[in-house]
């Protein structure tokens, strides 16, 4: 995006901008206010790591989410399992903060490293739903206590949908 053109642009018109955009398999664009993104960059710092249910066919695969802001990796429970931190990421979205404070805007970039493994519908619902579990303080206490508690942590079909 060319800087200098986006900063007499309107918040809104950048947002919509950069989420129609169209970038191909494999990319997605998203946008958040910026206060949310300085929340969930506390709260990503603090608990860097989640695990997130992801419906396939007849049952769920786990994705295993880890919050490096300005970067959130995701890669599959079990590559995780086996591989630690060498495990390749699936999927990664990037955080660009440089309209936060004069548009209170952040421009997010999702690329699918393995398109085989996710779709774009699939990794765009990843990181939606990765966001909310860190912004909302009801869901965030599961993030909370994966992190802090794990011998407590259970995830049930309810977690993700209330």
């Amino acid at each position: 995006m060319d800087l200098n053109r986006a900063k007499n642009r309107s918040p809104e018109d950048l947002a919509s901008i950069w989420d129609d955009y169209p970038l191909g398999r494999g990319h997605i664009g998203l946008t958040m206010k910026a206060k949310l993104y300085r929340l969930l960059e506390q709260r990503g710092s603090d608990c860097r790591y989640f695990v997130i249910p992801l419906w396939r066919g007849s049952g769920y695969t786990t994705m295993f989410a880890q919050v490096q802001l300005p970067y959130m990796l995701f890669t599959g429970l079990e590559d995780y399992k086996v591989r630690g931190t060498q495990a390749s990421p699936y999927f990664t979205a990037s955080f660009y903060t440089e309209f936060a404070e004069s548009k209170d805007l952040v421009l997010i970039r999702g690329d699918i490293v393995f398109t085989s493994k996710l779709t774009d519908e699939e990794a765009k619902w990843l990181l939606e739903i990765t966001q909310s579990f860190y912004l909302n303080d009801v869901r965030y206490k599961l993030v909370e206590c994966f992190n802090k508690e794990a011998s407590d942590f259970e995830f049930n079909k309810n977690s993700i949908t209330n």
